[in-house]
């Protein structure tokens, strides 16, 4: 192990990796979660914490970033701030779970805004991306936050502040110096996804992702911060998440081909990815059962993850905001019983105050099955057991599902997601457009004709009104 602090070595990392060390199957895969990305963003167009953030950000016009969906330029702070509440909002975007649960995808709202900022080449934003997934899910990896009460999106502090300093063109000490400022002074606390959750729970990372920008912005011009940051007296290891190894001579190269994006997970439905199986084995069993009024009881059986994070409060079992209802295990499974899908409308005011599912979840019970809980995170495994009035039962349990690492998402998956999200705001040309745009990503020099397809007319016509 080098005796370098730990956030040199990850700035070195940053710093040395070659846009010529990417393979084509890493550059492909990074297409892919640009497009994924693309896809949330226009779901999140015209949603109240968009706005809020687009409101924002026309206080200050600057000719720097694009916020996206509008004709609005800004600092890239804040255009990376509004285009990450709208990835996020939806929870529709990537994600990972390892010791840690995680969406890397919040980083690139980030690299695309500082990459008009700086006039990076398409090579030199997929590079700041990779950058980005591999520090965040190696750190994700490495230990859990949410156990000791803390924000997954602490890990976006160190992710992007790397990726920005790589866009920026620091060097390895400038770099060291944004992770420090980044880490030290935003940490962010887990109750924003405890209880009933706020607009915030969509925000949290993209807020993470601005303040790692404005962290890189000081670093560039001389500020330093407390080092070190990791290992310190009243580091991130004693104060945040305990001593782990990160082995940076391990991370993605051209020599190993490990590149962690490769393990990031995609998502089929507008939800916590965690849910996902019970969502596919509610849908199994509504195929099986004719009349859902006949349900006398529910049983889910889950992980320990679960458990302590989508059944935990009262707020879960009768959620009364977007936000929390997509985070609810209870939820998620009554609508599929339902209506044999999860959509953007499953989480409308009118269907979470539904008496039906307010009914069904009433009926059910969540439980830890220890077998569950040995196969995550690797399988983010549920079973779902119904039982009938006559007495009858029926059981589902999906160990993986569509997105996972078993069954990928295709082209054609990621093109049928952007279309669906995009019908609302862009034409069809427009949409061709986008999907054109980024298919030649590599070779792309600026981004105007991304950000013109992108743009929704109303979107456009409420910024101007608060600008």
């Amino acid at each position: 192990m080098s005796d370098l602090p730990l956030a040199r070595r990850i700035a070195r990392y940053a710093v040395e990796l070659s846009v010529d060390d990417i393979p084509d199957q890493v550059n492909a895969c990074v297409r892919r979660r640009v497009i994924d990305s693309l896809a949330c963003i226009l779901g999140g167009y015209g949603a109240d914490p968009v706005k809020i953030a687009v409101a924002v950000a026309s206080r200050t016009p600057q000719p720097s970033s694009t916020v996206l969906g509008t004709r609005l330029r800004t600092t890239p702070e804040l255009a990376a701030f509004a285009n990450g509440v709208m990835v996020r909002f939806l929870d529709y975007n990537d994600g990972y779970m390892a010791r840690e649960p995680g969406h890397p995808s919040d980083n690139i709202p980030a690299c695309l805004a500082l990459a008009e900022a700086e006039g990076s080449t398409g090579r030199e934003l997929i590079a700041a991306i990779v950058v980005a997934y591999e520090i965040q899910m190696r750190l994700q990896d490495a230990a859990s936050l949410n156990k000791r009460g803390w924000d997954q999106v602490n890990y976006i502090n160190v992710a992007m502040a790397a990726a920005a300093s790589r866009l920026m063109k620091l060097d390895e000490a400038q770099t060291e110096q944004a992770i420090n400022i980044a880490v030290s002074a935003h940490i962010a606390m887990r109750q924003v996804r405890s209880g009933s959750l706020s607009d915030w729970k969509g925000c949290s990372a993209a807020n993470a992702a601005r303040n790692a920008i404005f962290a890189a912005t000081l670093a560039r011009h001389g500020m330093t911060g407390p080092a070190p940051v990791f290992e310190g007296e009243m580091g991130f290891f004693k104060q945040v998440t305990g001593e782990f190894e990160l082995d940076v001579g391990n991370f993605g190269s051209r020599e190993n081909g490990q590149f962690a994006i490769l393990r990031s997970l995609t998502k089929t439905f507008p939800t916590n990815g965690e849910l996902h199986t019970a969502v596919w084995a509610g849908i199994d069993l509504r195929r099986k059962i004719s009349d859902i009024d006949a349900i006398a009881a529910i049983r889910i059986e889950t992980s320990e993850f679960n458990v302590r994070v989508l059944a935990d409060t009262p707020e879960k079992w009768r959620p009364r905001t977007r936000e929390t209802a997509d985070h609810s295990l209870p939820y998620n499974v009554a609508r599929a019983l339902l209506d044999g899908d999860i959509t953007i409308d499953s989480y409308s005011a009118h269907r979470i105050a539904d008496p039906r599912a307010i009914a069904l979840m009433g009926k059910t019970t969540v439980s830890e099955d220890a077998a569950l809980t040995q196969l995550f995170p690797k399988h983010l495994a549920n079973r779902v057991t119904v039982v009938l009035t006559s007495g009858d039962e029926f059981s589902s349990e999906r160990i993986s599902g569509p997105g996972s690492l078993e069954t990928p998402m295709t082209d054609d998956d990621f093109e049928r997601k952007f279309r669906l999200m995009a019908a609302p705001h862009l034409g069809r040309a427009a949409q061709d457009r986008v999907l054109e745009f980024v298919s030649d990503l590599a070779n792309q020099t600026a981004y105007e004709p991304l950000f013109d397809a992108m743009s929704s007319q109303s979107q456009a016509v409420a910024a101007r009104q608060e600008a």
